[in-house]
This record gives C-alpha cells, structure tokens and sequence, in this order.
C-alpha cells in the first residue's frame, strides 16, 4: 500500500487533487484508517489514476470521466474517444484560422500603425451580378451544419442529371444572425436552367472579396454597410457569399476567397 504523498509522486498528481476525487467519488483510496484519517492507495490503482490523468489531457471533464470509467463497454468508449478526437481536430482548425487572422492584423499594423486598419483593406464596388441557376436547401441552421445540408444538394446531382458549375455559397434571410440557428439558404450553382430549383435574378450588389478565414467574415460585412451608407446605397435584399476558393482547392486558410453582395440600390431610387 502507498501513503497519499507517495501515491502522489508515482502517478504526478497533487495531494489536493487526490483528495478531490475522493471526494467526488471519482478515485477513492483503496483504505482509509478509521483513526488518523490517512489514505492509501494500492499499486492496482495506479493504471486506473494514469488512465484519468490521460483522459483529462484529452479534454474530457471530470463527469465525463467518472462516467466513462464506470462504464464496461469497450465499444462505447472506443467511439467517445474517436468523437473527442474530432472536437480537438475542429479545435485546431480554429486555432489556426485564429493564429492567421492575427498575423493579418499584425502585418496591418506594420504596415499603417493602426489598431483596425485592417478593416480598410477591403476592395468594394458597385456592378451588376448576372443571374445564377442553382439548386438550393434553405433551412433554419447553424454554420457547423453546411457540410449537412451540402450534402443534400450534392446528392441530388447525379439523380437529377444536372452539372454544378462550380459556384457554391450561402444566402441570409435573418435579419439578426445567429450562429447557432438562422434562415439560411445553401446554393450550388448549375449550368441546366430548366432544372434550377430557383434562378437568382441579375441584382446591382455591393461586392468585396474576403481573403481568410469564415469566422473573419464580419469584417468584410462591416466594410460592406459602412460603404454603402457612405456612398448614398442602401441594402434591398438578403446578402450572400459565393465561396470562391476554399479548403477543397487545397489551399491553406490564409488564402481561402470570399465574395460577399449585397443587392443595393440608389436612396431614394
């Protein structure tokens, strides 16, 4: 048997910590004498203190812990594991996306000395956008379900003999957005009119293009509003982006392209 201070050595964890989980009922000591108080440990659980140990460094919280443990199917286990490897996997990529954005705002800096000059380095312009056929999906949905509802249109395709064009991209009809859940309408662009879903009549828009990462996007939507109150324009209808090179290009994020419209017109026209 170990003492809790030697118990601690061996598996690297505090004292304080050991008693914490005893006293959650996450790790108890294999004996406690009845008149000191003291605990001890058995060797039999030191494999069982390095697996939470191994478990916590994966991000589990400590109820997903105690519940893992106490459960005896190995093919439930597996399957969390490979759901948590996922979530850090999506962690990264945002961690990365987040790591270029303030590289961007950096060079920014360098470059003009200003805190949001950044958000100046937008290219906008008034022009007519010709009409698009597209194949669409417009539900109430959050941005992490794209891929989903993707998905649905592209399985379509084949089914209904039609050739994507390569224009895909996203229409807001909220007029508050929301991360979470907002009316979105997904689009991919077909070169069969006759098969389109809908056809997107030729709009006078707004257009600037976003370079970088879709959680940036609202800089380029700023620029956008700003633009068109400064330069006698106002918002007719729902803006949308057209993903124009992306992570299927093979390109890394820093060089991803967004073109975002807003269909304007003259005030007072």
């Amino acid at each position: 048997m170990f003492a809790v201070g030697e118990f601690s050595r061996i598996c690297q964890v505090s004292v304080k910590t050991l008693h914490y989980y005893d006293r959650i009922g996450l790790f108890q000591p294999a004996k406690v004498d009845d008149f000191t108080g003291y605990r001890y440990y058995g060797a039999h659980q030191i494999e069982k203190m390095l697996l939470i140990q191994r478990l916590k460094r994966y991000g589990f919280s400590l109820e997903e812990i105690r519940m893992l443990l106490e459960s005896t199917d190995a093919r439930a286990f597996y399957l969390k594991l490979k759901q948590q490897k996922k979530q850090l996997e999506l962690q990264m990529q945002q961690i990365s996306s987040v790591m270029s954005e303030i590289s961007a705002h950096l060079r920014s800096m360098e470059r003009t000395g200003g805190i949001m000059a950044y958000q100046k380095d937008y290219e906008i312009c008034v022009r007519e956008v010709a009409e698009r056929a597209v194949l669409s999906c417009r539900a109430n949905m959050g941005v992490e379900e794209f891929g989903k509802y993707y998905g649905v249109i592209y399985e379509r395709i084949p089914k209904e003999k039609v050739t994507p064009n390569g224009v895909t991209g996203a229409v807001y009809y909220d007029e508050e957005f929301n991360r979470a859940c907002s009316d979105i309408e997904l689009i991919v662009g077909i070169l069969e009119k006759e098969k389109a879903d809908r056809i997107m009549e030729p709009a006078l828009c707004a257009v600037t293009v976003h370079k970088g990462s879709y959680s940036s996007l609202p800089d380029a939507y700023g620029a956008l509003v700003t633009w068109i109150r400064e330069n006698g324009y106002e918002c007719v209808g729902a803006p949308y982006d057209i993903y124009v090179k992306t992570q299927f290009d093979n390109l890394p994020v820093e060089e991803w392209e967004t073109e975002v419209c807003f269909p304007v017109k003259k005030t007072g026209a």
